[in-house]
């Protein structure tokens, strides 16, 4: 999408909202394809918390892309958006047996990644199939804050205990028919995540009825323009090498499996706000916006770099503003960034907003969360209105207290 096009979507709207181009996550989709293409069983399950608008959903199904799920709230929206269960993998992290169940009662693929669970599991459903996520002890990513693949981490069976993870499954006769990684995301190294995947083959090699290896995900993607990014390229040629040579020594043709969220629809994604006013300190011209971490909080939460442009006049004079929300809290999204002049009115968009943005908005400070727009064809769809008042009383109950039968 060009900036003129962002542009006209905003003054149409006239408020906070998200932007998604769909060209950029089919372009995205076919990209990694295109790297795997020699794979005969190539699975893309897209990783929904990223971005769980349903329209999203039933795009990226038209893409062919199955769905990778944390919750059975997530399972329910990709039914809704006409996923068949068997395309659905469910990957949750603590969650009780009931949740778990109700995904079984669905068809959906259980991803098991608790010793005890998987105890429990075998115990009541020998007979389902079930993968197990494996933590490999190996940090392919390259921020701390989001990778998952460190000793000490909530996620996933320890290498150490894979002794323990074949007596579960001998004694209570389980179906294995999968196994997974996941190390974290903005992975750089290509080694770093191969020398992963090996120690994901050894595993794979205790269980023989294997249908599918799951390799997770994690790619990074540019934020900035000359910003690194991972190869997916250099890591199709290596890893469906790697792939095809252990296939050959398992006997059979498996599925290959990746997790992709933030890399089909980060880059697609622009936040748009108005600029409410200019405030200038003694050290600091501060762009106030129509928003603030209640819509996009990973600059706060992760230290995450959104590239902030102003769409009303992209050609003006350069000028360092630090762009602050309205949240009476500190919500720094830039610090001291160059941006062309900044008016009060102007509209500044965020790049970078496809992934953990709406998905992680709030009501706090009881703001209404912001419209969702497709970007389709050339055509601009509405995917979801901007809250209202009402949105924000739904589902409360409102007591009155000068009722003298609740003062009795």
């Amino acid at each position: 999408m060009n900036n003129q096009e962002l542009l006209s979507i905003a003054e149409a709207h006239g408020s906070t909202l998200y932007v998604y181009d769909a060209s950029k996550i089919k372009s995205q989709y076919q990209r990694l394809s295109t790297a795997f293409s020699s794979i005969k069983q190539l699975k893309v399950n897209y990783a929904m918390k990223a971005l769980s608008n349903v329209s999203i959903l039933t795009y990226l199904k038209s893409l062919g892309s199955g769905l990778d799920t944390v919750s059975l709230q997530e399972v329910q929206l990709g039914l809704h958006a006409g996923f068949p269960p068997e395309r659905i993998i469910f990957t949750p992290n603590g969650v009780s047996m009931d949740e778990i169940e109700a995904v079984v009662a669905i068809g959906a693929q259980i991803n098991i990644d608790n010793l005890a669970t998987l105890e429990e599991f075998g115990n009541r459903h020998p007979e389902v199939p079930v993968c197990i996520r494996i933590n490999p002890h190996v940090m392919a990513g390259g921020n701390s804050n989001i990778s998952v693949g460190h000793i000490d981490s909530k996620f996933g069976i320890s290498i150490h205990q894979i002794p323990h993870t074949l007596r579960i499954v001998k004694n209570t006769g389980m179906n294995i028919n999968g196994v997974h990684m996941h190390t974290g995301s903005d992975i750089l190294d290509i080694e770093v995540f191969l020398h992963a995947a090996e120690i994901l083959f050894d595993i794979a090699k205790h269980f023989d009825a294997l249908e599918f290896i799951d390799f997770g995900s994690g790619f990074k993607v540019p934020y900035k323009s000359g910003d690194i990014e991972t190869d997916i390229e250099e890591l199709g040629e290596k890893l469906s090498v790697r792939f095809h040579a252990f296939c050959k020594e398992y006997g059979r043709e498996l599925a290959l499996a990746f997790e992709p969220g933030k890399f089909l629809v980060s880059e697609a994604g622009y936040f748009i706000t108005p600029v409410n006013g200019i405030k200038q300190t003694t050290s600091t011209v501060f762009a106030q916006v129509d928003s603030g971490f209640n819509h996009l909080i990973r600059p706060m939460l992760y230290g995450s770099y959104h590239e902030i442009e102003n769409l009303s006049k992209p050609e003006g004079k350069k000028r360092f503003y630090s762009v602050v929300g309205y949240i009476c809290e500190t919500d720094t999204f830039g610090n001291n960034r160059q941006i062309a002049e900044i008016s009060e009115g102007d509209y500044l968009v965020f790049k970078n907003a496809g992934a953990y943005c709406f998905s992680m908005a709030s009501n706090y400070n009881s703001r209404f969360r912001p419209a969702e727009v497709l970007w389709h064809e050339g055509t601009a769809h509405v995917i979801r209105s901007q809250e209202n008042f009402e949105d924000l009383l739904q589902n409360q109950t409102l007591l009155d207290f000068d009722k003298k039968a609740i003062e009795a």
